[in-house]
């Protein structure tokens, strides 16, 4: 016979006296939470009648391992005091649960099972999205935070604020752009009985001053931004003698020519940030071809890449003193028979070492290179003169040779550069 005071489950025969489920159409039907979240059907119940959760307040949400030992009664006066006192008034809340919970049991409990517990983590997102919106103007409008803001205060001594005029405290110059501005506006005054020119007339000064601030506080941002106030102090200098500076390339100065237009659109650490990223690319991608160079080659530790470097290094070396060395044998050899094909043509004792030289590259005949010689010459001194003279070079010559020869007797001082 059932013990005096507990309830058990009508289907399965659980003690059900600390939860249970009474159906709401059926007489003396009491489930435990397991068989009626199954579905259990007994008698004339059935699954879909209303139910009555019954609870006796004893057990608790988090299980047997939860800290403290919580029960069901005081989760739900615990959450009805933090939606009616507010989140941190752990005082009034402890008052809220009962005696028998102090303000810090109840803030680590709330802390540890609805913050960081599971249910926070699942209902709290990570990122809490900013729901604070200014609704002063739009962006750019003369309330606009853009220019309502100060910006911080420049960091310089008092000396070179006294140089610059500069109000730190107010982030103004005693001379700024445009000083006359405020004249726009400071003899405007709103009348009630104005007529729509004069309000419309009003409203066009306002726009010019705030045009005016705009480009007053964007003449300040570029300052800023591009470092113009120490360089005009001379701190950049100094900054750039204490940092060494890497070396830079013929490529990577034609190409800052060539982004010079873009200037505008970044400031000088993004600009210098830029190039500093490129260079370290150009890096990384010279040693992923050298460590490529080392696979095909066979070597996949960097232990080896020393040994073979050396061995390359030395091959290298000796390719080079065996070119050196057969070079000056050619020379040797071929000293004496460099103007063979020339030496025996008549016009070869008139000519000097760099017209021999001239003649033999050309394959051109000294006999010929004098008539060509002389011609142009002859037309030279008659131009000086005054003289109109038709130059009637010989039908061999073509544009190449004649070119070459022009060059060769303005560089050797026979004719002036203007005549070539």
């Amino acid at each position: 016979m059932a013990e005096l005071g507990k309830k058990y489950c009508v289907y399965c025969l659980a003690e059900v006296s600390s939860l249970r489920f009474r159906c709401t159409e059926c007489a003396d039907i009491e489930l435990c939470p397991d068989c009626f979240s199954a579905g259990a059907e007994i008698g004339p119940h059935r699954r879909w009648h209303g139910y009555q959760l019954v609870d006796g307040g004893r057990f608790t949400l988090w299980g047997a391992e939860a800290e403290g030992g919580w029960s069901s009664r005081e989760e739900q006066l615990l959450l009805d005091a933090i939606e009616q006192f507010g989140f941190g008034n752990w005082e009034d809340m402890a008052a809220h649960v009962g005696a028998s919970r102090t303000p810090q049991e109840v803030m680590e409990h709330y802390v540890s099972m609805y913050i960081h517990g599971n249910l926070g983590k699942a209902c709290i997102p990570d990122t809490i999205p900013n729901r604070v919106t200014d609704h002063t103007c739009p962006s750019g409008g003369p309330l606009s935070p853009s220019l309502t803001t100060p910006l911080p205060p420049l960091d310089i001594s008092v000396a070179e604020q006294q140089q610059l005029g500069y109000m730190p405290l107010r982030d103004d110059y005693e001379i700024e752009y445009d000083q006359d501005a405020e004249t726009l506006i400071s003899g405007l005054s709103v009348n009630y009985d104005d007529d729509d020119v004069e309000i419309e007339l009003k409203r066009a000064h306002v726009d010019m001053y705030v045009r005016k601030l705009k480009e007053r506080q964007r003449r300040k941002n570029i300052a800023r931004d591009y470092n113009l106030v120490p360089a005009f102090l001379g701190k950049d200098k100094k900054d750039k003698e204490k940092a060494p500076k890497r070396k830079i390339t013929k490529e990577e100065r034609e190409l800052r020519l060539k982004l010079r237009p873009l200037y505008q659109f970044m400031s000088c650490k993004e600009f210098e940030d830029f190039f500093e990223n490129m260079h370290k690319e150009r890096i990384l991608r010279a040693k992923i071809r050298e460590l490529q160079r080392y696979r095909r080659n066979g070597i996949t530790k960097m232990e080896e890449s020393a040994e073979y470097e050396a061995a390359r290094h030395k091959r290298e070396k000796r390719k080079e003193n065996k070119n050196i060395a057969s070079s000056k044998r050619g020379k040797e050899d071929g000293k004496d028979g460099e103007f063979a094909a020339i030496e025996n043509l008549p016009g070869f004792e008139l000519l000097s070492d760099r017209e021999k030289v001239l003649c033999s590259s050309l394959n051109l005949s000294p006999a010929r290179y004098v008539t060509v010689k002389t011609i142009i010459i002859k037309d030279h001194l008659q131009k000086r003169q005054g003289i109109p003279s038709k130059s009637r070079l010989p039908s061999y010559l073509d544009k190449v040779l004649k070119k070459r020869i022009l060059n060769f007797l303005t560089e050797s001082g026979w004719i002036s550069r203007d005549a070539s």
